[in-house]
């Protein structure tokens, strides 16, 4: 992996607020928005601590290691790409690695892993989804395959899912047990926020 010239970001809050973070290339991955990060974290506030975090397109981590430096027990990240897979260690042993777990691979493939050996903890967790869509070939159906995932989520396991995406591509107000509670516009970006139906008010 080449360092020259990489870019750099910051934790935004919590214990390791201002601690800087590498970011990959944009032409193989992007991280998230700071302003997109602190609208998470904002909405989240307190009810992420002590509780797991899985970021399913890993990148930076950025979004992850802001949820491991406001109190989460344990973050998840999953990352194909082998670059940006480097970095994202990186910054896991630059913030708190004993709460990081990180795995290289397919994200459709891994998550399912994941949510299985939380299932046998008896634990749940909150699922970030941040596709790569155009960003990376062969990714002009990954919405479609984003809500098939979801659509076969256990709700039993999930505290919130949050999808950051395209402002101009449309989230569906119900992904099988999870319905929209709502969505938040960042100029081309945009989050929508969903809950296990049986945890509505």
């Amino acid at each position: 992996m080449k360092k020259q010239g990489r870019m750099s970001g910051r934790i935004l809050g919590g214990a390791y607020k201002g601690r800087k973070i590498v970011l990959p290339g944009k032409e193989v991955t992007r991280s998230s928005k700071a302003r997109l990060r602190k609208s998470v974290f904002d909405s989240l506030q307190f009810e992420i601590v002590d509780r797991n975090f899985i970021e399913m397109f890993g990148g930076s981590g950025s979004v992850g290691l802001e949820a491991v430096s406001r109190g989460a027990k344990k973050a998840w990240f999953i990352e194909a790409d082998a670059d940006s897979y480097a970095v994202l260690k990186e910054n896991c042993r630059l913030i708190d690695p004993s709460r990081c777990d990180v795995r290289m691979g397919d994200a459709f493939t891994i998550l399912p892993m994941i949510l299985e050996e939380l299932a046998k903890k008896g634990e749940k967790a909150y699922l970030y989804i941040d596709p790569p869509f155009s960003i990376r070939e062969g990714y002009e159906a990954i919405y479609k395959k984003v809500i098939g995932t979801v659509e076969r989520i256990d709700p039993a396991l999930i505290h919130r899912v949050i999808i950051e995406h395209m402002t101009a591509e449309t989230m569906p107000e119900r992904i099988g047990p999870f319905v929209k509670t709502k969505e938040k516009r960042f100029g081309k970006s945009s989050l929508s926020h969903y809950l296990p139906e049986g945890e509505l008010e």
